[in-house]
């Protein structure tokens, strides 16, 4: 059993998730979402979710180690103390950017559980299966998406 580390909570098993392939929305012209491609969506989140959880292990032991040597030979230059800072700046970015990419592929699977996955969080309207097969995480429509990215 998989579980979310933010909440605790347990992460919809791949056989459930083949159940929600019925009520998943599709747009218009759009063939309806079979249990096979539902499957092979949630088996790409899952992998991705092990993948990134095991990326941000790696990159919360290296930030400690950078922490904990912040100071460590670094003298009185301050070159030196400006470019140890600029590596722990480089790799909090890295570990939030991990970080928001885990929830967002923990989010999509709870809303592939939920049968939501499809739907515009914005709108409401279908995002479109092929953009969500592209791109799993997605949970806005095109158009929502390209409003957003106006602002």
């Amino acid at each position: 059993m998989t579980v979310n580390e933010k909440t605790g909570e347990a992460l919809p098993e791949l056989g459930d998730l083949a159940k929600a392939a019925r009520s998943l929305p599709v747009r218009e012209g759009e063939k309806p979402w079979t249990a096979k491609e539902v499957r092979e969506v949630g088996a790409e989140l899952l992998e991705e979710i092990a993948r990134l959880r095991a990326e941000l292990a790696a990159a919360d032991a290296e930030l400690s180690e950078l922490l904990r040597n912040s100071g460590d030979g670094a003298g009185d230059d301050q070159a030196d103390y400006g470019s140890s800072a600029l590596e722990r700046e480089q790799e909090l970015t890295l570990v939030n950017n991990t970080r928001d990419m885990l929830d967002q592929s923990v989010h999509a699977l709870e809303r592939i559980s939920a049968g939501t996955f499809g739907t515009c969080e914005s709108c409401g309207k279908p995002i479109g299966k092929a953009r969500v097969m592209a791109f799993p995480r997605a949970t806005l429509c095109v158009e929502c998406k390209q409003r957003e990215e106006r602002r």
